[in-house]
């Protein structure tokens, strides 16, 4: 009978004890898991749990550590035990947690400074029962708080655009330089689409994004040329030098990207600026080739198509070349064709050999108004023109925008050069005028001499 109350009251207690196991297993999952050192005290200062990130930064086991009182003799100096047991067991009795610094002695004699968060341990009547205590080396704290304090930093003080980006290619966190750069506020852009934020240039920015989070970032910087969807004025296109670093997960055994840190700079001004250096020293290249080139032209007529040709290298895509008919000043102003390049493909431009019939401008023409008023025009084509802009006005097809500029020569007005682009190129501006107007007085020159020529001979 007593074997069976025995085994009955065996039974009794093993469905008692299977809770507390298993909290006592759970417990110590969770503090050997942490990534900080954590050791507790009971109200007398005796050691009653030690984790592994205790044993690491240490060197002391838990079988070492547990039921030690306090630090005293192996963890701290003699001379430092009082000092340091008093500020441990101080956050029994104050509020909150207690932040302190101090040096703990390692198994091996070295001497560790470490930042410990003290707080006390209510039993269960809510007396003190004891203190728990998180440290950790305070150079690695110091190394947190600098990436807490340059994170914050960036997204609030750069001068700079700062734009963290998700798998998603989203933005999920912004500076306020990159939200006025995007042209809208800091919370406004965030989990939208690219495309809901950047015009043109976002393919490109995507793609650099995507390949970032596949293959890391590249060896330097991009620069990306972009247009914002922004409702305040006409969209402009920018030039965002971009730096790309891949956010991965330092809680993951295998890296797991969290997505892309993307830091931009607006440098379109400079590339603006080299642009134009670029594009002034390359057509005053052309101005000198054409000069050689023509002045080797016997017939005045192909100097001066000569000219119009070397002109048009990455200038325009056609050019048509128009003499005034009849007298200088004559009402209406009659001009008739000379020269063009072909009406299909880009190519050489033809001199015109049938007659001089006059071209059937209608009034107010382009060419009109630059050959009237002795100054040069430009015109466009209003969106949704399609092809009878240019076919009502005597041009190539395809032509999209128009550039006149006069030919003027020993006071009088000879005729009208017109560039021609396509949709394809940007409109002309007041810098290409005056380009246009370069090479305008240089076919002027050998036009005149060509009528001259002509006017002797008869």
């Amino acid at each position: 009978m007593s074997a069976s109350r025995r085994s009955g009251a065996t039974d009794a207690l093993g469905p008692e004890d299977e809770p507390a196991r298993d909290g006592a297993d759970l417990l110590a999952a969770l503090l050997d898991g942490m990534d900080a050192a954590l050791c507790a005290f009971d109200s007398e200062g005796v050691v009653t749990h030690w984790n592994r990130e205790a044993e690491r930064i240490l060197g002391w086991s838990a079988a070492e550590a547990v039921g030690r009182a306090g630090f005293a003799g192996w963890a701290v100096r003699s001379a430092d035990a009082e000092e340091v047991r008093a500020r441990l067991l101080s956050a029994m009795r104050a509020p909150g947690r207690q932040v302190h610094e101090f040096a703990l002695v390692t198994k091996d004699g070295r001497r560790v400074l470490v930042r410990t968060q003290s707080a006390a341990v209510r039993g269960a009547d809510g007396e003190p029962a004891g203190v728990y205590c998180a440290f950790s080396e305070v150079h690695a704290q110091i190394d947190l708080e600098r990436s807490i304090a340059l994170s914050e930093a960036l997204f609030e003080d750069a001068a700079w655009g700062v734009v963290l980006v998700d798998a998603d290619l989203r933005p999920a966190l912004v500076n306020a330089h990159a939200a006025k750069a995007l042209g809208s506020g800091r919370t406004a852009v965030l989990g939208r689409p690219l495309g809901d934020l950047v015009a043109q240039g976002v393919e490109e920015l995507e793609s650099a994004l995507a390949h970032v989070l596949a293959e890391g970032a590249p060896p330097a910087p991009a620069e990306v040329w972009v247009t914002v969807r922004s409702a305040e004025g006409e969209p402009e296109r920018r030039c965002w030098r971009s730096g790309f670093v891949r956010l991965s997960s330092p809680l993951a055994e295998e890296p797991v990207p969290l997505g892309v840190a993307w830091l931009f700079e607006d440098v379109t001004e400079a590339r603006r600026t080299e642009q134009e250096a670029a594009t002034l020293r390359f057509r005053a290249q052309q101005l000198h080739r054409a000069a050689r080139a023509a002045a080797e032209c016997e017939d005045p007529g192909e100097a001066a198509s000569t000219h119009l040709d070397f002109a048009l290298a990455g200038f325009a895509d056609h050019a048509v070349l128009d003499l005034v008919a009849g007298p200088d000043g004559e009402e209406p102003v009659r001009l008739v064709r000379a020269a063009g390049t072909p009406s299909g493909a880009p190519g050489p431009s033809l001199l015109v050999t049938r007659g001089a019939l006059p071209v059937r401008y209608a009034a107010g023409h382009p060419a009109l108004q630059c050959a009237e008023r002795a100054g040069s025009v430009r015109a466009q084509a209003p969106e949704g023109a399609g092809a009878q802009w240019a076919e009502s006005r005597q041009w190539p097809e395809g032509a999209v925008f128009a550039l006149c500029a006069v030919l003027r020569s020993r006071g009088r007005t000879l005729g009208v050069v017109t560039f021609l682009r396509g949709s394809g190129r940007s409109r002309f501006e007041r810098g290409d005028a005056v380009y246009a107007e370069s090479v305008a007085v240089r076919i002027a020159a050998a036009v005149d001499l060509a009528l001259t020529s002509a006017g002797q001979c008869r």
